[in-house]
């Protein structure tokens, strides 16, 4: 795989790495969520996370169509996917570090285990839809829940 869309599939190779590229790919988009999010707030955060999840599925079925056949569109490689659903997990964080670590640990989470209709999406939609939009699915629950605690006022420890 060269060219561009490999590049933006894999996060700039961040997906190369082992071990745990999906973990790492989610660590990637820490920083510039969080610069985002400083810069211009949480809704800035929903329009780059819209931005991330075009590009991925621009790039993830480019990769897939230069694949062999019958291989894994969604590869390990492919962490774009991980890095969309972590910027969704992130909205409700705002600036707090605590909704921070649990918005990254909620959503590795889910995207691992896939609860309920998160597998339903991995199970019933092919090819790039399927490998993004699981990964929001998960983003999407894990800030549910971020935005449920924040109510709580324990982010504020």
């Amino acid at each position: 795989m060269t060219g561009f869309a490999p590049w933006v599939a894999t996060l700039g190779g961040v997906g190369l790495l082992r071990p745990m590229p999906g973990t790492l790919g989610s660590l990637a988009a820490l920083p510039p969520a969080f610069l985002v999010m400083w810069l211009a707030g949480p809704w800035a955060v929903l329009a780059a996370s819209l931005v991330v999840l075009v590009a991925g599925l621009v790039a993830v079925r480019h990769v897939a169509a230069t694949m062999e056949a019958g291989a894994d569109p969604d590869h390990a490689a492919i962490v774009i996917d991980e890095a969309c659903g972590q910027f969704l997990a992130l909205i409700p964080a705002m600036l707090s570090p605590v909704l921070w670590i649990l918005s990254f640990v909620l959503f590795r989470l889910f995207d691992i285990w896939k609860p309920g209709p998160i597998r339903m999406i991995e199970r019933r939609l092919e090819g790039a839809w399927g490998v993004m939009l699981d990964d929001v699915a998960a983003g999407a629950a894990a800030a549910a829940c971020v935005w449920a605690f924040s109510w709580t006022g324990w982010a504020n420890v």
